[in-house]
């Protein structure tokens, strides 16, 4: 169905109109503050170092949709001026793929629209993520040595850890098994530190290894009775025959 005068004429005004709309919205809101350079701009703020972190996320949440609202008008302005330039070129309602006229409700609901249905580019859901994704990672887990549960080596994550013991912008509420104390929010807060097994806090060797000397203490306790508990010599079970006799009388 070819469209009459009557049609094109009033579609280009609701056009021209829809393009001034968005014109005077991207100047009276100064294009979302985006000249600014840094968001510090727009806050006042010297510096990020002295802000919480909770202040600086909300910040860059408040960047990152004055971003998606600024491409959203500037492709609806794009896509407005390409509409006009179709009329001016006499293919205005037809779609660019199949050369079908474009049903008139179609173009009535979007008058800017240069596709049917059916070819539609906006069908297409974007994967893509925010930009800001690629550098704000997980605090460990970038390196090699990370993946490695065998390194005992200071790692990434114990720099994390080391850090986190000073506070986070965290809360129990927030984790899904909150722990009873603001100390207690940062990833494996219950590992050991300064050792790796329990027994290494009360148990000490000579240089080459020999010599075990047990060191009584609090952490010593708690470990023998755990082990009463589960009935065995070892965390890692009982051990071989011919290894019971230095460790027991019997």
């Amino acid at each position: 169905m070819t469209l009459t005068k009557q049609q094109l004429s009033a579609f280009r005004s609701t056009l021209v109109e829809l393009e001034k709309t968005i014109n005077q919205r991207q100047e009276d809101n100064d294009n979302f503050d985006l000249n600014q350079g840094h968001p510090h701009e727009t806050t006042g703020e010297l510096s990020s170092y002295d802000n919480h972190p909770g202040d600086e996320g909300t910040a860059l949440y408040e960047r990152e949709k004055d971003i998606a609202l600024h491409q959203h008008l500037d492709y609806e302005l794009q896509t407005i001026q390409k509409a006009l330039t179709a009329m001016d070129k006499g293919s205005y309602g037809k779609c660019m793929v199949c050369g079908k006229d474009i049903p008139i409700e179609r173009l009535e609901s979007i008058p800017a629209t240069l596709y049917c249905k059916e070819h539609s580019p906006d069908q297409t859901v974007s994967h893509n993520r925010p930009i800001e994704e690629g550098v704000l990672l997980p605090p460990f887990g970038k390196f090699f040595k990370d993946q490695q549960d065998e390194d005992a080596a200071f790692d990434a994550e114990d720099s994390w850890q080391a850090v986190a013991e000073w506070g986070t912008s965290e809360s129990p509420s927030a984790l899904m098994n909150p722990p009873d104390d603001y100390n207690d929010v940062y990833i494996d807060y219950e590992e050991n530190v300064g050792y790796t097994e329990d027994f290494e806090n009360f148990a000490g060797t000579d240089i080459e290894g020999r010599n075990v000397t047990i060191y009584p203490n609090k952490q010593h306790e708690q470990y023998e009775e755990l082990l009463d508990q589960e009935g065995t010599m070892t965390i890692f079970g009982d051990l071989p025959a011919f290894e019971k006799e230095p460790y027991v009388k019997d």
